[in-house]
């Protein structure tokens, strides 16, 4: 997949960004690695940060790798719901 459109796209010199996801042991995993120089940085902004904060909410890991000439991966580990979670919400005023 090429990033020309997407989010990833603005803020890498990358030309490739590989994007990879499965469902193993009850957990999401995703995956996804660009052909970037590398220093990513997750205090430089807030969306690296953002997705780390959204993935540990919802209990799960996220890691990031982005050593000086690249590539950056970044990994996110998810739990799978096994129940349906019922809300009651009544609607917003």
């Amino acid at each position: 997949m090429v990033a020309r459109h997407s989010r990833a796209a603005k803020h890498t010199t990358a030309t490739r960004l590989t994007v990879r996801a499965g469902v193993k042991d009850d957990a999401l995993t995703i995956s996804v690695t660009d052909n970037g120089l590398g220093g990513a940085d997750e205090n430089a902004g807030t969306g690296l940060r953002g997705l780390r904060e959204r993935t540990e909410t919802l209990g799960g890991q996220f890691t990031l790798v982005s050593p000086a000439g690249g590539p950056t991966t970044l990994h996110m580990t998810l739990p799978v719901l096994k129940e349906r979670v019922e809300h009651d919400a009544s609607p917003a005023r």
